[in-house]
């Protein structure tokens, strides 16, 4: 066969101009970020600045139906890039224009553009899909959680995965409008504030917007019957509570409990400083769960969290991780103590706000509570591994480190850390790494020793820590009368 050599006309020179000179050279996105626990969570390639959602679920056959817009910016030059997501897709655009997908993993959508994209440019992907999450398993698991009158998704590390396609890793935060249709006489909650409520053909619209950086897992869904509650701190923050009208037994220690989130969201103002989100409050669902999650300005209680009755220090946590852990977000998930860290030392200054035992007698307790041979110090809080992201040592440890530093530079400069650290970081990351380094700029100490010793040695710290010494005042060391409601938050936050 004989080749001849085609002089291209200028429409055919037009459409090969229009395609980036160096199109050879773009690559796929990497299919995770790195992160040390779970290498597969999240994307490289792109930062995500907005999801919109607009979805219509029908509990009674737990069918999901969606569009999800998705607003990026790409930090690369990209041939192709993933989406983390599990449902069925029916279409894929990018930048209004049809894009081919294919499916890889555990939970990879693979998304190649009609034209390769360049790095630095503003991109929108659309993605239509519908499925039934209840059916989704990953590793035989689905964190989407049917009740008898509705659905719930709150889970840590993964849950965006079960309901919408994302870059599903805390780094990559961004700010969201989601929109669900449910059947009438049945309430769809999420982030932030409600924008605007509709009704049409027996079906109830509710659309929410969470207008500040918020990472994946912190987003949440809760279809159901409610009994809901609207108030405003002293601030004129808005407050929206939640309890299921079928929670049974546990409905009023529930209440008693989530009701006092405005009175504990003002204290907390004072510790950590002003209030990062456009709204607050917490809701329990009828889903027969035991932990708790910090899904942002609306934190999530499972029922049996209340088997014990009223638990205001578990409220008091999940409030304090809307500073420790959603405005300020880890960078890696081996970073975990610069959410759990703080949030359970937060309950431990509660305690002492409230008369019911300080935070020295609170550390003094917990430090003798664990002789040295206890596995107890075999977990190090500031990288405890993924088997032990959510081990008690990470809290009642990750806390005692805290109290700890108190001791070692004074109440005057930790107090001023507490503060400064989520506003000097607002809506970032940062790691432990982060964190000392910010300890000793403000002390003006020299405090990696002092970490390495609490937060990465495999061994009890010795009992003069700081300036007063743990557990050395009396033996034994009584039980401070808020330890039972604090370490019945234990079981709370193993997820």
């Amino acid at each position: 066969m004989r080749h001849r050599l085609l002089v291209p006309g200028a429409a055919a020179l037009s459409l090969l101009l229009a395609i980036p000179a160096s199109a050879a050279g773009f690559t796929p996105g990497a299919p995770g970020v790195g992160d040390s626990y779970y290498p597969e969570s999240g994307n490289g390639g792109y930062d995500v600045s907005h999801y919109d959602l607009r979805l219509k679920y029908q509990p009674r056959t737990d069918l999901l139906e969606g569009t999800a817009t998705l607003l990026a910016k790409t930090t690369q030059d990209l041939s192709r890039f993933n989406l983390d997501f599990g449902l069925k897709v029916s279409e894929i655009r990018v930048n209004g224009k049809k894009a081919s997908f294919a499916t890889s993993g555990k939970h990879e959508l693979e998304v190649t553009p009609a034209t390769p994209l360049e790095k630095g440019k503003q991109i929108s992907v659309v993605v239509r899909y519908a499925g039934k999450p209840s059916e989704l398993k990953i590793d035989n698991y689905s964190a989407w959680a049917r009740t008898p009158d509705g659905a719930v998704i709150a889970q840590e590390p993964d849950a965006a995965v079960w309901w919408f396609p994302s870059n599903d890793h805390p780094t990559d935060k961004a700010t969201y409008d989601i929109s669900v249709a449910v059947p009438d006489g049945t309430q769809a909650l999420s982030n932030g504030v409600l924008a605007s409520q509709s009704s049409k053909l027996g079906w109830t619209r509710y659309n929410w917007r969470s207008d500040k950086p918020q990472a994946t897992y912190l987003t949440t869904l809760a279809v159901g019957k409610f009994d809901i509650t609207t108030d405003t701190t002293a601030n004129g923050l808005p407050v929206i509570n939640a309890v299921s009208k079928d929670l049974g037994a546990n409905a009023g220690s529930a209440r008693a409990s989530i009701e006092r989130t405005a009175e504990a969201t003002e204290w907390l103002e004072s510790v950590f400083g002003p209030y990062p989100f456009n709204a607050v409050g917490g809701y329990v669902p009828n889903v027969p769960a035991h932990y708790a999650l910090e899904t942002q300005t609306r934190p999530f209680y499972g029922e049996k969290a209340f088997d014990r009755g009223t638990n205001v220090s578990v409220v008091v946590h999940e409030l304090a991780h809307q500073w420790y852990g959603d405005s300020v977000s880890l960078k890696d998930w081996k970073d975990i103590w610069i959410n759990e860290g703080f949030a359970a030392y937060s309950q431990w200054l509660w305690s002492e706000k409230e008369g019911e035992g300080t935070a020295q007698e609170l550390a003094d307790y917990v430090y003798a509570q664990h002789p040295a041979d206890d596995p107890f110090w075999k977990v190090k809080p500031g990288n405890p591994g993924a088997e032990n992201q959510f081990d008690d040592a990470v809290y009642d440890r990750g806390a005692l480190a805290l109290q700890a530093l108190r001791n070692k530079v004074g109440d005057k400069v930790f107090f001023g850390l507490l503060k400064s650290w989520p506003t000097e970081h607002r809506y970032g990351n940062a790691s432990v790494t982060d964190f000392v380094k910010f300890a000793e700029k403000k002390s003006g100490k020299k405090l990696d020793g002092f970490f390495d010793t609490w937060l990465f040695q495999p061994s009890k710290p010795t009992a003069g820590a700081g300036k007063q010494a743990f557990g050395a005042a009396k033996s034994p060391v009584a039980e401070p009368k808020s330890w039972k409601q604090i370490a019945a938050t234990h079981d709370v936050h193993r997820h």
